[in-house]
C-alpha cells in the first residue's frame, strides 16, 4: 500500500506540472462537473450501496490518477482476473495535496507467487506536501494514513502459493524451531507441502529433507485464533512425525505482525480463510 501511495502521489505531480506548462494559471478552474470514477466500479468496504461521494467528482482523478494506478497495478502483478481502482476528492483537494479517499480491490491476483483469491483495501486521508514536490523537493506523505483491508483466501490458492519461493522460505524458517529434531541444521527443506483448512483448523502436511537423502513426514493440525489486534495465536497444536505424535510446546504460541497491523476478524471455514482489519502507512 505504501508503493501504491508513492505511486499516486507522483502521477498527481506529473499532472500538475502538464497543466501549469499548458494552461494559463489565471483561467485555471476546478471545474468537477465529470463525477469521480475510477474502472466501472469499486469496492464496498462500509458505504451504503447508491449512496453517493460526500466529495465532489474530480477530473484529474477520473480522467489520469485512477486508470494510471490500476495499469500501474496491473504491471505489479504476474496475473490478474479482475481490478478496479476509485479516487476520491476534488480537484481543489488533489491540487491542495489532499485525497480524502483511495479504494482498489482485486480478484485472482498473484504477485510474486501468492496467489489472492480476493483483496479489497481502502486508504482515507492521505496528505502529501505536493506544494514542496513543485518546487523540487522530494514528494512525501505529511502523516500515516490508515489503509482498511479485507483478504480472502481459498484452500486451492493457498497451497499454490507454498510453491513460490516467498512464503517457501517462511514457511520453513517458521516452522525449524518449533520441530522435535535431533539434528538441528540451518536450515529446514520441505517438499510437497499442503494445507486443508476446516472449520477453525489448519492442518499443514509436508514432507523433511533431511541431509543424507532421509524423508521424514510432517504433519502440523493448530487451531487460529485473534491473541491481541496484533497477534495469531495457536490453539491445542499437534505435531506428528513419522507417524509419532510428538509432544508439543507451543500452545498458545503467538505470530506478532507488528504495532502498525489491527486484526479485526479472522474466519477459518471448510476450504477457505477471511481476514478483515487494518495496517498504518507511515510516512
Amino acid at each position: 500500500m505504501q508503493v501504491l501511495v508513492k505511486f499516486l502521489c507522483l502521477n498527481i505531480k506529473v499532472y500538475i506540472l502538464k497543466l501549469f506548462m499548458t494552461v494559463d494559471r489565471n483561467s485555471l478552474q476546478f471545474d468537477n462537473r465529470d463525477g469521480a470514477g475510477g474502472s466501472g466500479g469499486t469496492v464496498n468496504l462500509g458505504e451504503e450501496p447508491g449512496k453517493p461521494s460526500p466529495s465532489p467528482g474530480s477530473r484529474i482523478a477520473s480522467a489520469v490518477l485512477s486508470p494510471a494506478v490500476q495499469l500501474w497495478l496491473r504491471s505489479q502483478v504476474q496475473q490478474v482476473d479482475e481490478l478496479k481502482v476509485k479516487i476520491e476528492g476534488s480537484d481543489r483537494q488533489i491540487f491542495s495535496g489532499a485525497i480524502p479517499k483511495v479504494t482498489a480491490a482485486a480478484s485472482g491476483a498473484v504477485y510474486k507467487g501468492l496467489h489472492l483469491t480476493e483483496v479489497a483495501i481502502e486508504g482515507c486521508g492521505i496528505r502529501i506536501n505536493l506544494g514542496q514536490a513543485l518546487k523540487g523537493q522530494p514528494l512525501r506523505l505529511l502523516e500515516s494514513v490508515p489503509v482498511a483491508g479485507v483478504l480472502r483466501l481459498s484452500q486451492a490458492d493457498l497451497n499454490a502459493s507454498l510453491k513460490a519461493p516467498l512464503l517457501a522460505e517462511a514457511l520453513s524458517e517458521f516452522l525449524l524451531p518449533m520441530l522435535p529434531l535431533a539434528d538441528r541444521e540451518q536450515s529446514l527443506k520441505l517438499q510437497n507441502s499442503q494445507i486443508v483448512i476446516e472449520a477453525g483448523l489448519l492442518t499443514l502436511s509436508a514432507t523433511i529433507l533431511r541431509a543424507g537423502g532421509r524423508q521424514i513426514p510432517l504433519v502440523l493440525r493448530t487451531g487460529l485464533r485473534i491473541a491481541s489486534g496484533r497477534e495469531l495465536m495457536f490453539e491445542s497444536p499437534e505435531i506428528e512425525m513419522d507417524g509419532e505424535l510428538k509432544s508439543s510446546d507451543f500452545n498458545g504460541f503467538k505470530i506478532d505482525f507488528g504495532p502498525e497491523v489491527e486484526i479485526e476478524e479472522l474466519i477459518l471455514s471448510p476450504g477457505e480463510i477471511v481476514c478483515r482489519g487494518g495496517i498504518r502507512v507511515l510516512p
